[in-house]
């Protein structure tokens, strides 16, 4: 038995080549973007040279001309597709850049202005006795570290235990109470913790109580939820089967905690905590409420009053003296060195992130 393919052959030969359903669309060249950028940066610039020129409407009006441009030519050239693509990159790029302008407009007046009395002095003495020119914040820099320290010492912990109560024994209504006071402590403004710490020691020590360890108890309490919601969350996204595997071992539970949950959490835990702490250590109104502001150096947080830089840089700025340049000057240090504070706290949060995190190899 024999099979003819010829007129198989015939038909297939006779069908038209397979489309794609895709057309084939040029492409614009590589210098199409900056040119266009620069072009429409020139003619805004013209336009606003006749009529009045301000910096806000030229960057506005360059992007808005450059997104148009390109989204037609590329529209003519490219297709709808990749005109499309091409406008929204545009548009997310304009967000972008809108987001970073102010951080970097903070960030240079800042480091200009804060530079002038970046000095030894200013970190070697204190404004005992200093009207006018001179001094320095070392009371307020070590102020603002001491009662950072003890907030912290206070907040961790309680954080710590209270995310473990709810992501591992919480259940029915306690857990449910104390998710919802949690989320209710996270909005609520810093002063309100601020007159919560002056009320409580005033009841306790007395009227007029000003206490570095009240500005402590204030800070612990704007601290204390972002620990438990840091905390929380990391725990969360550690693997049941971690869990259960050290259960079928006869492992109770306290020790699969100890030894399997925290160990592979700790790099979230660690960012968590150290963000939590350069979250409140630039606080500045629960600490002139509850703290006050000195001009010589105090290290016993039990006893007086203490300075802060938040404080410090607050009514430097607010309430300088004559003449007005050098307490601006030092205002703007102290917001200055609160900025790298921060800074370096960041980046720890980093580190320890990076060195504790779990090892893939």
């Amino acid at each position: 038995m024999t099979v003819d393919t010829s007129k198989r052959e015939q038909r297939t030969s006779a069908l038209p080549p397979p489309s794609s359903g895709l057309e084939i669309q040029g492409q614009l060249p590589r210098w199409a973007v900056p040119g266009g950028l620069a072009a429409s940066a020139v003619v805004i610039g013209l336009l606003l040279a006749v009529v009045g020129f301000s910096i806000g409407l030229f960057v506005v009006g360059t992007v808005v001309l450059f997104a148009v441009a390109l989204y037609v030519a590329s529209r003519r050239v490219e297709g709808r597709r990749k005109a499309t693509d091409r406008l929204v990159t545009v548009i997310v790029s304009s967000a972008f850049g809108l987001a970073v302008i102010p951080l970097i407009s903070v960030i240079f007046t800042v480091v200009s202005q804060g530079l002038v009395r970046f000095d030894p002095e200013f970190f070697s003495s204190s404004m005992r006795g200093v009207v006018g020119e001179g001094g320095g914040a070392y009371h307020a820099v070590m102020g603002t570290l001491i009662i950072t320290g003890l907030a912290a010492v206070m907040s961790i912990p309680v954080g710590l235990l209270t995310a473990i109560y709810l992501v591992e024994y919480g259940k029915g209504r306690l857990a449910r109470a104390i998710t919802f006071f949690v989320d209710v402590m996270t909005g609520i403004p810093s002063i309100v913790a601020g007159l919560f710490a002056v009320a409580l020691f005033t009841y306790l020590v007395g009227p007029g109580a000003r206490l570095g360890f009240a500005g402590a108890v204030a800070l612990s309490v704007l601290m204390i939820p972002v620990v438990v919601r840091a905390t929380e969350e990391m725990l969360k996204i550690v693997p049941n089967e971690l869990r259960e595997a050290a259960f079928a071992l006869g492992v109770p539970k306290w020790r699969t905690i100890l030894k399997v949950v925290i160990p592979t959490s700790i790099a979230g835990i660690a960012s968590g905590i150290t963000l939590a702490i350069a979250r409140v250590i630039g606080e500045t109104a629960p600490l002139l409420v509850a703290v006050g502001l000195t001009t010589a150096l105090n290290f016993n947080p039990f006893d007086g009053r203490m300075a802060t830089l938040p404080v410090f840089a607050y009514l430097s700025y607010a309430t300088p003296g004559v003449p007005r340049e050098p307490y601006l000057e030092r205002a703007w240090t102290a917001a200055l060195v609160l900025i790298i504070i921060v800074m370096l706290l960041n980046l720890l949060a980093r580190l320890i992130a990076r060195m504790f995190a779990p090892k893939t190899r």
